[in-house]
């Protein structure tokens, strides 16, 4: 079977063997195919990747609740508790009463498709995506500062061409291990490699400079970084002058900048800020990567936005060994907010409120733009119109969102109230086990589509292994949806190139246009960057060689202030709490948790805390603890390292139930891109300890 791997934005390409043995037992062998963006390596998550595929404990039949138990129904039967379901509350409600909730690990195919069903099928303008929580600050930024987001400027092979690489609140050995070997050419090749990051990581291990900055305050260490540049003459001015606008207005922001207040505010001193600076200043070539450690903040965008005033003040982009890249984390958290998932987006990166862009869409659909609702609100502020009632039912596709969005508690006394939830996945998740209808899909073995890597590479994932059971792929779901629904018509397709050759045709023109994409190229060429605008185009590898996405071709520059984060500690609450991954699993864990070679190697989940503030709270090594914060705790076992700052603990994302972390974080959310502060809150940590009487 040749595919490519579900896991993260990568998307290493594999070839899984299954041979039945003389027992009727089949064994499995896993090996890397080459490719262009992994070269032929596979990490631990893809080799195991199969197990999760193949697990006897896949859903392979559609599932009602009756009498709090889930019974085996027909297909009829659940399209017919949907029909009947969605017609009644929209009969009672209106069309804005259903939500739909999708996922980053679908498909491009299934993405698209999504936003077609909430907007032609089911005619509501509620829809967003668990992407919300991984790109859009990132996203936000790229499209505000060069007028265009794709993950990376230029392609990965440019990394190791880079003098100075800058990687801020990215643990690449951890969450994307397979491109190790490019910053490790790199360093070979004489790279300084600069990382900032709360925790001492495999990554930072690997650095030669490791900025430990206080969770939160990012933003203010790029302030400090970019005072030393403007400082020590180390701009490239005519870059600025030509390229880019608001120079003059960020200049005396940072002239008005104390380097040691800011060492004060991050933790880092001023000897630390001013080397990190100069190497990258002075560096020939260099480029800058951010991830969730910048990004999932309450100011999230504007710290992105600061690290791309270093970028461009130094004119580090649009060259060999220079560029930008926000390091996706999803399978396909790129290709899934390119194309209509996102509350304010339709295929292409085009606006839903743009009435060009709407006319351009609905003409491609076949309908008249005012049957297009309008833009719906985030995915956590999805979760408050469940609370609140003005959505009643939701649809979830690829997606766990009890487990994913902060505040989960909250999350979860929502959904308990919805009239209707209906859940597809392959296996049984937290959300699901709160639905009222569960539909079995395929994985990725079994479903072929196209991904987007984090590079803006597309990809195609071949599936040759049959459908097992009676599940459907998701598109087939959303197709036979829409048909109950009247609409049939506007949804009949016979398989995902078919889907994908529409959306090429939807997405023509657009940002992300990928029009010019097609099955037959992407099987001979390994994958196709976009923009792609026609099929004789080769691809854009390396963005802003010539100009910017703007109508003037300029980047913005913007001053960008020392934001603190919407929660500080106290003294009920003195910790400062992170989170983040570890190397074996992924994202809610619903499916490495069901691999038992990932499971057995991180069986529970852990708090990372440093030795000396575990002693001013009597926590002992490997004991369990209560965690606490102002929306509520959770139970997990403490883990002593010296690798994280004293005043921080750490806790990774993958577990539910009594070990969700997201039931203690917190929900502010950025003011612009809407991106929930995952990343800084305030808890307090005690032992959990039996006494006896």
């Amino acid at each position: 079977m040749d595919t490519q791997c579900p896991f993260c934005s990568v998307q290493c390409k594999m070839r899984v063997i299954e041979e039945l043995g003389a027992d009727l037992r089949s064994t499995y062998t896993v090996l890397p195919r080459p490719n262009k963006a992994s070269e032929g390596r596979l990490c631990i998550k893809g080799m195991n990747a199969y197990q999760h595929a193949l697990t006897g404990e896949r859903i392979l039949y559609p599932l009602a609740k009756k009498d709090g138990q889930f019974v085996r129904i027909s297909w009829e039967e659940a399209y017919a508790l949907i029909g009947r379901k969605f017609d009644e509350l929209r009969g009672k409600y209106g069309s804005d009463t259903i939500g739909v909730y999708g996922g980053g690990s679908l498909t491009n195919e299934s993405a698209y498709l999504l936003g077609k069903f909430a907007r032609v099928a089911l005619k509501t303008k509620y829809i967003d995506y668990n992407g919300r929580f991984c790109m859009s600050a990132a996203a936000s930024a790229g499209n505000k500062t060069f007028g265009i987001d794709r993950g990376l400027t230029n392609q990965l092979a440019d990394i190791e061409q880079a003098s100075c690489i800058i990687l801020a609140g990215t643990n690449i050995a951890e969450c994307q291990p397979t491109l190790m070997p490019y910053f490790t050419r790199a360093k070979e090749k004489g790279a300084y490699l600069i990382a900032i990051d709360p925790r001492d990581t495999g990554t930072t291990r690997a650095a030669d400079l490791h900025l430990r900055v206080k969770p939160g305050m990012d933003a203010a260490l790029a302030n400090g970084m970019l005072k030393v540049i403007l400082e020590e003459g180390l701009i490239d001015e005519s870059f600025v002058r030509q390229r880019t606008k608001g120079f003059e207005e960020l200049r005396a922001h940072l002239e008005a900048q104390d380097l040691g207040q800011i060492a004060e505010l991050t933790g880092v001193s001023a000897e630390l800020i001013r080397k990190a600076a100069l190497a990258y200043g002075r560096a020939a070539t260099g480029m800058v990567f951010t991830a969730r450690g910048v990004e999932q903040q309450t100011d999230g965008y504007m710290a992105v936005r600061n690290f791309l005033n270093l970028v461009l003040l130094t004119g580090k982009i649009g060259k060999p060994g220079c560029g930008y890249g926000a390091v996706t984390g999803q399978g396909n958290g790129q290709g899934g907010r390119e194309h209509g998932q996102k509350a304010d987006q339709l295929p292409g990166y085009r606006l839903i409120e743009n009435p060009e862009d709407r006319a351009y869409v609905a003409g491609v659909w076949g309908i008249d733009p005012a049957e297009l609702p309008g833009k719906g609100v985030s995915a956590y502020e999805m979760m408050e119109k469940v609370h609140e009632q003005e959505i009643r039912a939701l649809f979830v596709m690829g997606s766990n969102p009890i487990v994913s969005n902060p505040n989960a508690n909250f999350v979860e006394e929502g959904l308990r109230k919805l009239d209707f939830l209906v859940v597809a996945d392959m296996l049984m998740s937290e959300t699901a086990r709160l639905a009222d209808l569960i539909l079995p899909v395929t994985p990725y073995l079994e479903n072929e589509g196209t991904l987007t890597n984090l590079e803006g590479r597309v990809l195609l994932r071949e599936a040759s292994r049959p459908v097992s059971g009676e599940a459907k792929h998701d598109w087939q779901i959303l197709c036979d949806i829409a048909k109950l629904h009247g609409k049939g018509a506007y949804f009949t397709y016979s398989s995902a190139e078919d889907i994908f050759n529409e959306l090429r045709l939807a997405s023509k023109g657009g940002i992300a246009d990928y029009y010019g994409i097609t099955y037959d190229r992407l099987k001979k060429e390994e994958g196709v960057y976009w923009p792609c605008p026609a099929v004789e185009h080769p691809g854009t590898k390396r963005l802003f060689e010539q100009s910017f996405a703007h109508a003037d071709g300029k980047a913005e520059l913007i001053a960008v202030n020392n934001h603190r984060p919407s929660e500080q500690t106290s003294n009920d609450f003195p910790l400062y709490l992170t989170t983040g991954r570890v190397l074996t699993h992924y994202l809610t864990g619903v499916q490495t948790r069901r691999s038992h070679s990932l499971a057995a190697r991180d069986v529970e989940s852990f708090m990372e805390i440093h030795p000396k503030a575990a002693k001013r709270y009597r926590i002992e090594d490997g004991e369990l603890v209560q965690l606490e914060s102002r929306r509520g705790s959770i139970y997990v076992r403490s883990r002593y390292s010296t690798d994280i700052r004293e005043d921080t603990v750490f806790v990774p994302m993958h577990w539910g139930d009594t070990q969700c972390v997201n039931k203690i974080t917190n929900q502010a959310l950025d003011p612009t891109c809407r991106m929930p502060g995952f990343k800084v809150c305030a808890v307090k940590v005690s032992p959990l300890r039996l006494e006896y009487v």
